[in-house]
This record gives C-alpha cells, structure tokens and sequence, in this order.
C-alpha cells in the first residue's frame, strides 16, 4: 500500500507592482509497503517534472507575462493575471497499484484558460508505470475495441443530448485516442480526450468509463 504526501511549490511574479504570473504545481511522494525502491523511482520522476513546470513558469511565461502588462499604465485597466497551476487527483490506491491524473491548467489572457490531462498508473511491485495493453492481454484487438465502444456510447448519448459532441465524432475517436491517456478507479478503467478532441469545449475532458468484469 502506498501512503501518499502532497508537495507544492507556489509563487507569484510581479512587475511594477503588478501580479503578472501566479502558479502553483502540486506532486505527490510515495512511502510503499511494496517497495520504496519503487517509490523512490516515483518520487524522483514528479520531483523533476516538477522542478521543469517551475523552470517553465521562470523562463517562459514570466517574461511574457512581464511584457504583455508593459504596456498597461498604472495597471488600468487591470491586467489579467497569467495563471498556471497542476493538481491531482488519486481514483485509485489499493495494493502496490496506484492511478494518479495531474490536470494542467494555462490562463494567458482571452475567453478562457486550457487544460491538459496526464495520467500514470504505477506497479509499486515493481516500480514500472503500466501500459494500457497490460489490462487486455488476451485481446490483441483492444484498442479498436475500446474505440468502437466509446463510439457506442457516444451514439447512445446523443440521442437525448444532440449537439453535445462533434458531428464527425467516430474519425475524431481514432485520430486522437491515445493508450496514455487512461486512469483506474475503484469501478473501472476510465479513457479520457483532451478538450476540443472530440466536442466543444463546453464538455471539457470527455471521459468513459470500462467497468471491470464482463459487461
């Protein structure tokens, strides 16, 4: 089992006087009754992706946040302060198996932000992080399954809410499904699309659920 520890590194970027960046990027670290060796892999892999978003944040977005409110006197009107910021959220931890998603959220000014959904789900037995196809070892055909289900499902839901995803959704489903892109919970395997893959960005992360065992 893994005892899980929430870190953040947090700070707010100014220039003449004015908050031009803000972020904040949460990771975990892991203790493991299965394996800190294990753990310890875990731990240096979101040490360092963490450190890279903060050299980001430093390096790329600061100075262009600097420079888009360089030209705003007096801070009237009010500059839209840049926000980055990485959270996660922990579906499942049971046994030496932990499935974790970060959601990476950009605002650089506009209508609105973006977000990006990462996932990993980790074999603390063995410190590897495991692969979609590990779940369907007996189906060689198991992505375009996943993909005709989610197509099934998407058909099924249209029917009492029509608009809710692109007219073209079926050739979207294959062009952006990607094996990463997928989490465990206590019910099932859940896939998951970025926003604007496959519908409008009202819907956000389209997500679908695989429940486990037959049906």
């Amino acid at each position: 089992m893994q005892t899980i520890i929430h870190h953040s590194l947090e700070h707010t970027f100014y220039s003449r006087d004015i908050p031009v960046l803000k972020y904040t990027i949460e990771f975990p670290t892991f203790l493991s009754t299965c394996s800190q060796t294990a753990a310890q892999t875990a731990n240096a892999h979101y040490a360092s992706v963490a450190k890279e978003k903060e050299q980001y944040c430093r390096t790329v977005l600061y100075p262009q946040a600097a420079e888009d409110a360089r030209y705003i006197e007096d801070n009237i009107p009010p500059f839209h302060t840049y926000e980055f910021s990485i959270a996660y959220t922990v579906p499942l931890n049971y046994g030496c198996i932990t499935s974790l998603y970060f959601d990476q959220y950009t605002f650089m000014g506009g209508a609105h932000g973006s977000t990006v959904r990462t996932s990993d789900t980790w074999n603390f037995s063995n410190g590897r992080q495991m692969q979609l196809g590990e779940f369907f070892q007996s189906d060689p055909h198991y992505a375009d399954n996943i993909q005709n289900y989610i197509e099934q499902r998407i058909t099924e839901h249209l029917r009492t809410e029509p608009g809710a995803f692109f007219e073209d959704y079926a050739a979207l489903i294959r062009k952006t499904f990607k094996e990463e892109n997928y989490y465990l919970t206590t019910d099932g395997l859940v896939l998951y699309f970025q926003e604007y893959d496959i519908a409008p960005y009202a819907a956000g992360r389209p997500q679908f659920l695989l429940p486990f065992g037959p049906g």
